[in-house]
């Protein structure tokens, strides 16, 4: 991903937050990935809002590293990963059905491969997680303390 890319997607989220054109792609993503039509690491995660109560639903793109299945916070401490954990790390995951999961905040000190993975399998990250992918895991370990990384059971 070239480095104009790389700055469009970080102005999308500048602040934390989606700006309209993040919004309008949720919104597209949010259709297509519960039918099954992306790879399998892309789900909708679903989360009760610890302010609202209602669900709130957002595209995420799933780190696998031996075995398991982990969710990666590019943008570091956020509204999801508030949610998640007001939600006791319970959630559902939509992709070719509902499929309720429970998560499981991983320690600073286990996070980097995991943050590495999920930088090589998912390149929209790249640009939000300042790291560069090919890193060695000594430089990713600098970035672990304010990637929240959520270890994920029950996704099928």
């Amino acid at each position: 991903m070239g480095t104009r890319a790389q700055e469009r997607l970080r102005r999308m989220y500048a602040g934390g937050r989606a700006d309209a054109t993040a919004r309008a792609y949720v919104r597209v993503y949010n259709r297509v990935v519960p039918w099954g039509l992306a790879p399998r690491r892309w789900v909708i995660l679903e989360v009760t809002g610890r302010r609202s109560g209602r669900p709130i639903r957002l595209p995420l793109g799933l780190a696998d590293l031996d075995g398991s299945w982990y969710l990666v916070s590019m943008l570091g401490e956020c509204n999801w990963t508030k949610n998640l954990r007001a939600a006791g790390g319970r959630a559902t995951v939509l992709r070719r059905g509902r499929h309720p999961i429970t998560t499981t905040e991983v320690p600073v000190a286990e996070r980097a491969p995991v943050i590495k993975r999920y930088l090589t399998k998912v390149p929209g990250g790249r640009p939000h997680i300042p790291v560069d992918h090919r890193a060695p895991l000594s430089e990713v370990e600098k970035v672990a303390e304010r990637t929240p990384v959520f270890l994920v059971t029950g996704y099928p």
